[in-house]
């Protein structure tokens, strides 16, 4: 970075999480002003070294950035822009001498996860639209899908001309920016120009959730090519793909994955429009596994578990945003706390790290030692318990009208207990904890007592009569194994009750069509997923959706956009359904008792009409893929174990055979195979 001679160095301040606009909580919450921390190490030919750090010798001067907030927007003066400000010879004697504050005892840390960086590019779909407006007209520009980040504009015009850029996801039905949904995100971007031939503008230090783009102030007849979206993301590699016979499903597919895009941006967030985008912990713990399908999180994910432990309380709780906002320091109550251990363990499960667990066991076990110590006999989230409890099952449709949804909160409370007390055995047994784990396992075997004693009625039927209830109940293996057959029928009802609907909200949605595929209902499961009307996962796809939305009714052409502000059409929680359709649908799933796929298990199960399914994932020992196809009644796939892994194939069908002679039968229908690309067939149906 060093040139032979006079050097210069120089910084940009934004004011970003640190002092700018966190959620609905206003400016500064962490801090008052932008400050600068740096020091540049220079090693010379001789071996010595020499520290440049800012200091009093530093100078200060204002630019043509006039404002910059992640949630309001930036503003731009060109005519305020002093070229050559980073070069040597720069006159700065108008330059105010920085002012240098004392330390302010924040610890630093090593960044482990990837910065954010411009990913893609994406230009508008069609010509821009024109509406009247004065004192200029209105130009929309619509990039064609729901992205996060920011416009890159060029433009003409005389100087002290200021042109707006206003963003939203949708429009109205009079063709109008819909910005209800922003809350008091402003989301509106200023630049003046200086009248010097075509100007550039992109911002620095905001982004927004948006697929529209307004422009007022343009002179003239501005051009598609006036306009580029630039798409930011944390840098995270894409690791897997997917793609089968239908094109519905596909396009979900893409919504998944864009819905990622747009929220993995230094932490989870929850949306990135709206005047939140938090790392709410619920909602990343239910798209975690989705998520490390799709792209290598595995240092996003130990960033974020650190962040977890800064979080964390004295008493052991977990508040339900990471990082946490003062105002948001309370427990985080059932499935959004419990991240605390299902993300480590997911991570583990995904990439066989198992430092990953050891750094996180103080907080993970200190949690759910809590949990114990807060539960009333295996209870938890008791209604005087005296703490936040929780939640619920958000945003379900189970008919109760509550956003919480039906279920009731004590029930999911010692649900998620119990499935995190025997995640903690599992972690406890890979770390070589033998005395935690027994411990926790008796942990699990109380959660577990206390819910049947207080939500299975004497028939085994769960007591709460929604799906939620049931996919919990099923999927943390909270029954009696005489009482499951009869809980699954009640699933079952339910959902071909409501004309095979889902009526989850976003802590069953994740379990849903595992459990009814591990129940031998994998033809409800299929039903459900190809369903096409309101709610599905399908319905905002078959609307033009680009991104998965947060509620299943966000638009629906009865009522229109959805009447409440909370309303996001850039979230990921429903996106969950994509962890099945590639252990499922395609077929390839990690081994838990040999992590990282190691050992991978391909068992696709077709139906829905579904003639052919592929997928592929760069797992740490290379790309697993498989690919499956229907022609007749003649089943074939044909995967790829990558070099050090195993695999085990299980056919659907009847009459599997293998085409190479070194494959292990491993049973009706399955084999075992070490490295290399296989082919297998069968009878179909």
């Amino acid at each position: 970075l060093l040139r032979p001679g006079a050097n210069a160095l120089g910084a940009l301040l934004g004011d970003g999480w640190y002092c700018g606009s966190v959620a609905c909580y206003g400016r500064h919450v962490y801090g008052e002003r932008a400050q600068l921390f740096a020091q540049l190490e220079v090693t010379f030919r001789d071996g010595t070294r020499k520290a440049i750090a800012t200091d009093g010798t530093w100078k200060v001067g204002y630019g043509p950035i006039l404002e910059s907030d992640f949630m309001l927007g930036e503003a731009h003066d060109a005519r305020s822009e002093f070229p050559g400000w980073d070069e040597p010879g720069f006159d700065d004697a108008l330059w105010q001498t920085a002012e240098v504050f004392e330390d302010t005892g924040i610890a630093l840390v090593a960044q482990r996860g990837p910065s954010v960086r411009r990913i893609l590019e994406l230009h508008p779909v069609a010509p821009p639209i024109r509406r009247e407006g004065y004192p200029w007209p209105r130009w929309i520009y619509d990039l064609g899908q729901n992205m996060v980040g920011r416009v890159r504009l060029k433009a003409r015009g005389p100087r002290g001309t200021t042109i707006t850029l206003r963003h939203a996801e949708m429009l109205e039905k009079d063709g109008s920016l819909h910005t209800a949904n922003l809350r008091t995100a402003r989301s509106t971007d200023h630049f003046t120009l200086r009248g010097e031939g075509e100007e550039v503008f992109e911002p620095r230090f905001t982004f927004h959730g948006f697929r529209y783009v307004e422009l007022t102030g343009v002179h003239g007849e501005p051009h598609p090519g006036d306009v580029t979206g630039i798409v930011l993301h944390s840098a995270l590699e894409p690791t897997g793909a997917f793609e089968c016979s239908d094109p519905l499903v596909n396009r979900l597919q893409h919504n998944i994955e864009w819905g990622q895009r747009g929220n993995f941006l230094e932490v989870p967030t929850d949306c990135p429009q709206r005047d939140e985008r938090l790392g709410w912990t619920g909602d990343a713990q239910v798209f975690v596994r989705t998520a490390a399908f799709n792209f290598d999180v595995a240092g996003f994910f130990q960033k974020w578990m650190r962040d977890f432990a800064d979080a964390q309380r004295a008493d052991g709780g977990i508040p339900s945003v990471v990082p946490v906002p003062p105002a948001e320091w309370h427990e985080g109550g059932p499935a959004w706390s419990d991240a605390a251990v299902i993300c480590p363990w997911t991570m583990y499960l995904c990439y066989g790290d198992r430092h990953l667990l050891e750094e996180a066991w103080p907080m993970m076990s200190s949690f759910v030692a809590r949990l114990d110590a807060t539960s009333r006999d295996g209870v938890r989230c008791e209604e005087d318990c005296g703490y936040w409890r929780g939640f619920g099952d958000w945003l379900a449709r189970d008919g109760s009208g509550e956003r919480g949804g039906g279920t009731p909160k004590d029930l999911l409370g010692t649900a998620f207990f119990a499935h995190s007390a025997n995640l903690l055995a599992r972690i406890a047994g890979v770390l070589g904890k033998k005395d935690e784990a027994a411990h926790a396992r008796a942990l699990f075997e109380k959660a577990r007592t206390a819910f049947q004693r207080r939500y299975v009625t004497p028939e085994g039927l769960v007591a709460a009569p929604t799906q939620t209830a049931s996919v919990l109940a099923l999927h943390f293996d909270l029954l009696r194994p005489e009482h499951r057959p009869g809980v699954v029928d009640a699933l079952v009802r339910d959902i071909e009750g409501r004309g095979v609907h889902l009526s989850t909200g976003f802590i069953g949605t994740p379990y849903l069509a595992h459990v009814l595929t591990a129940a031998g209902r994998i033809d409800v499961a299929w039903a459900l997923l190809l369903q096409k009307t309101c709610p599905s996962w399908l319905y905002p796809v078959t609307q033009g959706a680009t991104t998965i939305w947060e509620r299943w009714d966000g638009w629906t052409h009865d009522g229109g956009f959805f009447p409440d502000p909370m309303n996001s059409f850039n979230h990921y929680a429903y996106g969950s359904i994509g962890e099945w359709l590639y252990a499922v649908v395609a077929g390839i799933a990690p081994d838990a008792e040999h992590p990282g796929y190691r050992r991978i298990l391909f068992a696709p199960r077709p139906g829905g009409g579904l003639t052919h399914a592929k997928a592929s994932l760069r797992s740490p020992l290379g790309t697993a893929e498989s690919a499956w196809r229907i022609e007749g009644d003649r089943f074939q796939i044909e995967v790829r174990v990558p070099p050090g892994a195993t695999a085990r194939v299980t056919l659907p069908g009847r009459e599997a055979t293998a085409r190479e002679s070194e494959a292990l039968p491993a049973g009706p229908g399955s084999f075992e195979i070490c490295s290399g690309h296989w082919a297998f067939a069968s009878r179909w149906p």
